[in-house]
């Protein structure tokens, strides 16, 4: 007693076809690892050079960049000077044990550096850090 299977030509496929799934995935995956490296911060700075060790990433830290002119930023949104510490702790929920590293171009002025992180450590941040290039030799 055999079972004959008849197929006809009008039955649908119970196959899956993955070889066009898989080439897609390689593909974002090919742009996804060219793109994720450029995503970092979006204000451009020209950090001085250091040759201090860096710091351990427990968890995400805030950004603080302070461009060529002066201006400031939180991330890549532009903050006016006495509205830094307000914004700060909208974004951190009070917390003032949050991280905060400030960027500052190598070209301004140093008094403007001091004068963004005296006012975070003065409103009861303590974990404020300078970012800079590594040293080259």
């Amino acid at each position: 007693m055999g079972f004959k299977i008849n197929r006809s030509s009008k039955e649908p496929m119970s196959e899956i076809n993955v070889t066009p799934f898989v080439d897609v995935m390689l593909v974002l995956l090919i742009i996804f690892m060219v793109t994720a490296p450029l995503l970092t911060v979006g204000v451009q700075v020209d950090l001085p050079e250091s040759s201090a060790d860096s710091l351990p990433d427990d968890q995400e830290p805030l950004t603080l960049s302070i461009n060529s002119k002066g201006e400031v930023f939180i991330q890549e949104h532009q903050v006016e000077f006495d509205k830094i510490v307000p914004k700060i702790l909208a974004i951190s929920n009070n917390r003032t044990d949050t991280r905060i590293y400030v960027r500052g171009d190598k070209t301004i002025n140093y008094g403007r550096v001091l004068e963004v992180m005296g006012r975070l450590s003065g409103s009861g941040f303590s974990k404020v850090a300078l970012i800079s290039e590594p040293y080259q030799n």
